[in-house]
């Protein structure tokens, strides 16, 4: 470094010099350790100009690693010190140009490096390695592809340390294949290579290419550390390879690494991801100390296996942990609220976001705008859509999906308007809201025009699911025929949905033909469940047939296929109440079963009239009244209407399609009882307030 200037002093008033009686002959433990904010930078700097050891270039190094590195918003001045250098050499500019990528001022940092170019400053590897990493962050493949030119001009390609960040550069640039270039290009790859090569695969999601290249590296028999497992674990976990992890799990034990909590979290992810969650479960109990990111891994494995109500108690236990939770674990807890229909939960997550002031950023706001429109609360979801700073497709989607599962059809379609006029592109799960928002809305035409929008405007290709779409559009407006054989000239293979949709369009607007061919082609491609049979027999019944309908229902009995137990979840007070149909479990039976005698009286007295083609196929004909005022949405909402203040909205979440008879009772309960309750079942939602439903009986 060259003798700098005695002159090396900010323009800045200098305070009294009074906390340091002595300075030391070697000064760089004061500096580096004892330096602690921008007065004690001044003091120092000012001892070091009086007593000339600002003319020792380790000494100046010293000062400038302080202020740019460890000293927090000092930036400026480290800026000013290098400024003030007669003629700084690589080590200064290395020191400013690292602090400025450390500190989130990488375009500074690059800009640094041009400067320190133009002066005739020769870069050395430090200077290769930072810029890269600036470059990296900013994904500036340009200029780091001119810099890497730079790397071989001077001779640096063989040097490790700087291919290390060139592969991590190009990885995070999305040139993977570069990447692997560069590391396959290497003559001598230590396991940082090896792990730079790992991390830039799973950068850009090539799992498949990390196992590979680990086996590989096994038969090369070049020993791994706990951060290649890491990345090894990771991978297994997103292709759900448990023989490798569990290999991986094996050593581990084996080579004492337990210890090491990132690698068990791994392991407890991998496990997670795999199903293997009574396994993870097991390691998190046994781990000594638990950070946040072993909670959010295990309540996040718990939410990925739909056991939300375990998520929830566990994101429960947390709390009392004190353990602050982060944007993976509200993810993760929003998405189990989400399922259980936990309103007051999520909320109370939602405040606890606003109250740490943590970033709504994409990813944390989509998953409220998702968690709002499942539980019913649209406005909300809206409100959080309006707030979100950046936006892109998956957030747009979600709110239109959102708005078309609310039974909210033009309100999507202008959502998806506006997502145009915001220069942001669909995608084919985008299409799929819009779809479903035109189905239930009754819009044909406008359905019509996004189905042949897809490709010709977009060039997305269509799926099976837009295909289902479509034929639930045309079903529900009673263009039966036009669904037929629109499911006929599909180019790829109908499947089972496909023509369960239609089966169900044929039941609401009565046509025997095609409902009895549709039945037909589900049982030639899978076996047909118990929905399916009813289905059919609603058929039969609507136009009649009664006989026939009884005989499916009785070949259904013979056959040995059962309903699918009615299972509803209500929040009451933050907690989850589940209900099964004819369930005398919970604690409150007796009074359940009180409110449900004197709620049926009431309706009935209103005009209900019982519609017994729902009760249980083995019910007797004196308990088939019986049978569907037990069916599990009756019951959580008595316990609803017992357990809430009066007025309040009752929300339920089923996990089967709300039945006939359940949806013409809940309609006069929402009368009579003046209350609004919204049911989601396994299909869409159904808001019923005053005597009326969302989904104008077409569900």
């Amino acid at each position: 470094m060259a003798v700098a200037s005695l002159s090396l002093f900010p323009a800045q008033t200098i305070t009294a010099i009074t906390t340091i009686s002595q300075f030391p002959e070697n000064p760089k433990t004061l500096i580096l350790q004892q330096c602690k904010s921008r007065k004690d930078l001044k003091q120092i700097h000012a001892h070091l100009i009086k007593s000339q050891l600002i003319l020792n270039p380790s000494v100046t190094e010293n000062l400038l690693e302080s202020a740019a590195i460890l000293v927090p918003n000092t930036m400026d001045y480290a800026l000013s010190i290098l400024r003030r250098i007669d003629e700084p050499d690589s080590s200064a500019y290395n020191v400013v140009i690292r602090g400025l990528t450390y500190k989130q001022s990488p375009q500074e940092a690059i800009n640094l490096f041009k400067q320190m170019c133009e002066n005739m400053v020769a870069p050395d590897e430090f200077t290769f390695s930072s810029v890269f990493k600036a470059c990296s962050r900013l994904r500036r493949l340009v200029e780091g592809e001119q810099i890497h030119a730079q790397v071989v001009k001077r001779g640096f390609q063989s040097n490790e340390f700087v291919e290390n960040t060139l592969i991590h550069m190009y990885a995070n640039c999305g040139r993977i294949v570069v990447a692997r270039r560069v590391f396959d290009g290497m003559p001598k790859k230590g396991v940082v290579a090896w792990n730079s090569m790992f991390a830039g695969y799973a950068k850009n999601s090539c799992w498949e290419e990390i196992l590979n290249l680990f086996s590989k590296m096994r038969k090369l028999d070049i020993g791994f550390d706990e951060v290649t497992m890491i990345s090894v674990l990771n991978a297994c976990g997103r292709l759900a390879n448990l023989e490798l992890g569990g290999w991986i799990s094996k050593y581990v034990e084996e080579n004492e690494f337990k210890g090491k909590l990132t690698l068990v979290t791994s392991l407890l992810d991998m496990y997670a991801k795999c199903g293997q969650v009574e396994t993870a479960r097991r390691l998190f109990d046994q781990m000594e100390r638990r950070d946040v990111v072993a909670w959010s891994a295990m309540i996040s494995g718990y939410s990925q296996a739909n056991r939300c109500k375990e998520a929830l108690n566990l994101f429960h236990e947390m709390q009392k942990a004190c353990v602050d939770p982060n944007e993976v674990t509200m993810v993760s807890v929003l998405y189990s609220c989400s399922v259980l229909g936990a309103l007051e939960t999520g909320k109370w997550v939602h405040f606890y976001i606003k109250k740490k002031r943590m970033k709504l950023t994409v990813t944390l706001g989509t998953a409220l705008i998702d968690f709002y429109s499942k539980c019913g609360s649209v406005e909300s979801s809206m409100e959080v859509f309006r707030k979100m700073p950046v936006k892109n497709v998956f957030s747009w989607t979600a709110i239109i999906q959102g708005l078309a599962s609310n039974g909210k059809g033009e309100r999507a379609l202008e959502f998806f308007r506006l997502m145009r006029e915001n220069n942001i592109e669909p995608n084919d799960v985008t299409f799929i809201g819009i779809l479903s928002a035109c189905s239930h809305a009754g819009l044909v035409d406008q359905g019509r025009t996004c189905f042949l929008s897809m490709s010709k405007d977009f060039g997305i290709e269509r799926r099976i699911e837009h295909y289902g779409c479509m034929v639930d559009i045309l079903g529900r407006a009673g263009l039966i025929e036009e669904a037929f054989q629109l499911i006929r000239n599909m180019p790829i293979k109908p499947n089972a949905v496909v023509w369960r949709t239609l089966l169900a369009s044929c039941r609401a607007h009565k046509n025997v033909a095609i409902g009895e061919e549709s039945f037909k082609q589900i049982t030639e491609l899978e076996p047909a469940h118990s929905g399916d049979y009813i289905l059919l027999s609603y058929v039969y019944a609507s136009v009649g047939r009664s006989q026939d309908a009884l005989r499916v229902r009785y070949q259904m009995r013979e056959i040995g296929i059962k309903k699918a137990p009615g299972c509803s979840l209500i929040e009451v007070e933050g907690a989850i109440h589940e209900f099964l149909s004819e369930d005398e479990v919970h604690f409150h039976s007796k009074e359940i079963y009180s409110a449900i005698e004197d709620m049926m009286k009431r309706i009935t007295s209103a005009g209900y009239e019982p519609n017994f083609a729902d009760a249980r196929i083995d019910a007797e004909e004196e308990d088939k009244e019986t049978s569907i005022s037990h069916h599990s949405e009756k019951l959580a909402i008595a316990f609803g209407l017992i357990k809430t203040t009066p007025g309040a909205t009752i929300r339920i979440s089923k996990n089967l399609r709300v039945c006939t008879d359940c949806h013409n009772a809940t309609k006069i309960v929402s009368k009579v009882y003046n209350r609004e309750i919204i049911v989601r079942d396994r299909n869409r939602f159904h808001h019923f307030k005053e005597g009326s439903c969302s989904c104008n009986d077409y569900w």
